[in-house]
């Protein structure tokens, strides 16, 4: 039966204590985010917004950041999980794992895997193996990556037919250049493994900056909903890097007007049935009915 949910859930968000040696990928560009984004700056917008709780998302690759987001959704009851990282290459990463799984709200891991210089590195061999340990501790595994880099997932995801994983941001398709050509055909070819989920995210920020207006991301919302269908899509704001190019509630919108004449069920799914689902939320399972 359909999943019911009363809760709506932001799957993808950051926190950070802006540090510029950790924080580097900033750039001058990117100015806006050079501060610190924590729980009580997200507040006022996830409220005004009517967004019950977040997923909170590593962006930087410690274990002490994950250490810091736990530490987080453990003060902050509206943070319902955190996607952590941990060195998933390291002959150590189930020790790491079984470490890290006596926190309730970490719910799985993530690499950034797009500023990774070899597009195969997501089928290398020792990161291979530490995903591999990842369903024995029930994680889940984001990915992060740029289309170039749809090939390795595919066969990433092929290896671990029964592991759960999300794509993140669309894969990043090149928004700002009205290109779908290969991308669509990769994240169809995506969406047939039925372990792999897609989040609604990241789109601004690979649109126009300045100029984007929301008919520019129907095109690609057209081909996940199409690909994946509204069981496996879950909605994510992408805070505070969204701010480079929209608000919080205008990255809502984007979302809220596409689905607009979607059945009540399905809009629930989308905004917090699906990622209550896929992440296992221990504090949200009240939330849902089978």
């Amino acid at each position: 039966m359909p999943w019911a949910f009363v809760m709506k859930i932001d799957a993808h968000q950051h926190f950070w204590k802006y540090h510029a040696m950790r924080h580097s990928w900033i750039t001058e560009e990117m100015a806006i985010l050079k501060r610190d984004f924590l729980p009580e700056n997200l507040e006022p917008e996830r409220k005004a917004s009517g967004i019950d709780s977040t997923i909170a998302v590593q962006a930087e690759q410690s274990e002490d950041e994950t250490l810091f987001l736990l530490q987080l959704a453990a003060r902050n009851s509206s943070i319902a999980g955190v996607v952590g990282w941990i060195d998933l290459r390291s002959p150590q990463a189930a020790k790491r794992m079984k470490f890290f799984s006596k926190f309730d709200k970490l719910c799985g891991f993530r690499h950034i895997a797009q500023d990774e210089p070899d597009d195969r590195f997501l089928v290398g061999d020792d990161f291979v193996c530490g995903i591999a340990y990842l369903r024995q501790f029930g994680f889940t595994y984001d990915i992060l990556i740029y289309p170039r880099q749809l090939p390795a997932a595919l066969d990433l995801v092929a290896r671990f037919p029964q592991q759960p994983f999300v794509i993140d941001h669309l894969a990043k398709p090149a928004i700002k250049l009205r290109n779908r050509s290969g991308w669509a055909a990769l994240m169809q070819k995506m969406a047939a493994h039925p372990n792999v989920y897609c989040k609604l995210s990241g789109m601004v920020t690979e649109a126009d900056w300045h100029h984007w207006k929301k008919e520019d991301f129907r095109p690609y919302l057209d081909v996940v909903f199409g690909a994946f269908g509204p069981e496996r899509l879950m909605f994510g704001s992408d805070w505070p890097v969204c701010l480079l190019a929209a608000s919080y509630q205008q990255v809502l919108e984007i979302v809220e007007e596409y689905v607009q004449d979607c059945a009540a069920d399905v809009k629930g799914k989308i905004f917090g049935g699906n990622a209550a689902q896929f992440y296992g939320l221990k504090m949200a399972q009240h939330g849902l009915a089978a």
